[in-house]
């Protein structure tokens, strides 16, 4: 998150830039993209809240549904996929199969792993949550840069 709410002026920044032998433009555009990443993440954070999701629960629905010729993966493979810990994947694999949204089942062509596939329920979740969420990306990309503060 990037916690700044007002931005540095220009000359602030072409202070700070000029001292370390930074371009201003290109520091006062990295602050407003971090500034206006770190306002969609909330927007998205309490959108999927409301749907009973967090960012990393939605992602590994979308990635598990993304495959076209397959219904399911490993454990592994959408660790593979997602920037997180194989404790934390583990963790937020449980959750999704307790509440329904997944199961887990063992794999035919190996009897050491494990498949992860979409519940009707968690296909629903996922189609009830995606237009909204590209709605929140759609507006986000839309919005001038002078919005971001």
């Amino acid at each position: 998150m990037f916690f700044l709410k007002e931005l540095p002026s220009q000359q602030m920044v072409g202070t700070y830039a000029k001292d370390y032998g930074a371009d201003p433009a290109h520091i006062s555009s990295a602050l407003v993209m971090m500034r206006r990443a770190s306002l969609l993440i909330r927007s998205l954070d309490a959108y999927f809240a409301a749907h009973g999701l967090s960012q990393l629960r939605f992602l590994v629905l979308i990635v598990i549904d993304r495959e076209p010729d397959r219904t399911s993966l490993t454990p592994n493979e959408i660790a593979q996929r997602i920037d997180v810990s194989k404790p934390v994947m583990t963790r937020t694999l449980q959750s999704l199969h307790k509440d329904g949204l997944i199961t887990v089942s063992d794999n035919p062509s190996d009897g050491r792993s494990k498949d992860a596939a979409l519940t009707p329920e968690g296909r629903q979740r996922l189609q009830d949550t995606l237009p909204g969420y590209f709605s929140l990306l759609s507006e986000a990309m839309t919005q001038p840069s002078a919005a971001a503060g």
